[in-house]
């Protein structure tokens, strides 16, 4: 069961979305969303930037213009924080003591990405944005909070969802990070009308007795459950994977692999496609 749900508040008007992916799901689960903003340190920063040149007085004009900076930041997150918590009534606590949904601020100062690892741990869900270019959570903190939290990340698209998903789409390959996400979903697969395991041929290797395995053992718990095993018919595989998911799926579930390096074999050309390219939130797992 999901009951704390993790989210980071960057100061970005792209959280919003995140912030209502994670609304839905903790008005479904009656859960409580912890909105972390992560405040850079100036002096760190600003000793970093300067390392290669300039002395004292370079130092302490950098540390002024970032101070500034991370100050609008944080006003920006907490606003964004408050308006949002006020039009979706969600009641401000720091413990549980009433029923339904609920919200808390946090804020650390630091390096976010170890920081929404450190917090990510001790939480149900980890509802984190896909990257941007220049604003909302950086590549690093997702991968960061993906590899070292040991928690599933449900990672929205932009557009904010209206509910939590209720057709779900299993990306299956035989390894034991896709494990690991299925039983991450496994409170999404408790309200789902409809889950289908999708397959992708690669390399002449069937997958389908695996996928049959895994049928069976989720038939136990009772869930509506099929299988489609998708051919690439000259489109690679994870256009393939893509196309099926949009068709039959509110929500993908997967793990993340692809290449041999540990950073590469989870962020590889696969999942990082998905996560750029998918029309469906993708909740991932470790």
């Amino acid at each position: 069961m999901i009951k704390t749900v993790l989210v980071p508040a960057t100061g970005s008007e792209r959280d919003l979305a995140v912030f209502a992916a994670a609304a839905n799901v903790a008005q479904r689960f009656a859960a409580h969303i912890e909105f972390l903003h992560v405040r850079p340190d100036a002096v760190a920063l600003a000793v970093s930037m300067a390392a290669d040149g300039g002395g004292a007085t370079m130092v302490g004009g950098l540390v002024n213009q970032l101070e500034q900076e991370v100050n609008q930041r944080e006003e920006k997150a907490r606003q964004l924080f408050q308006g949002f918590c006020d039009r979706e009534g969600l009641a401000l606590r720091d413990v549980p003591t009433g029923p339904g949904p609920s919200a808390q601020w946090l804020r650390e100062i630091g390096a976010e990405p170890a920081w929404i690892t450190a917090y990510g741990r001790a939480a149900d869900l980890l509802v984190i944005g896909r990257p941007g270019e220049d604003e909302g959570v950086s590549l690093d903190t997702l991968e960061t909070a993906l590899l070292e939290s040991g928690r599933p990340l449900l990672i929205p698209p932009a557009a904010p969802l209206s509910a939590v998903p209720e057709t779900i789409a299993i990306a299956w390959k035989a390894a034991p990070q896709a494990a690991r996400a299925i039983t991450g979903a496994s409170p999404f697969f408790s309200i789902a009308k409809e889950i289908v395991i999708l397959t992708v041929a690669e390399d002449q290797r069937s997958p389908e007795e695996g996928a049959a395995r895994l049928m069976e053992g989720l038939r136990w718990h009772g869930l509506p459950i099929s299988i489609r095993h998708l051919q690439p018919d000259g489109r690679s595989a994870p256009d393939t994977l893509l196309s099926a998911a949009a068709e039959h799926a509110a929500l993908l579930v997967m793990g993340g692999y692809g290449h041999s390096r540990l950073r590469e074999w989870i962020f590889g050309g696969f999942t990082l496609r998905v996560l750029r390219d998918a029309e469906v939130p993708v909740l991932m797992a470790h």
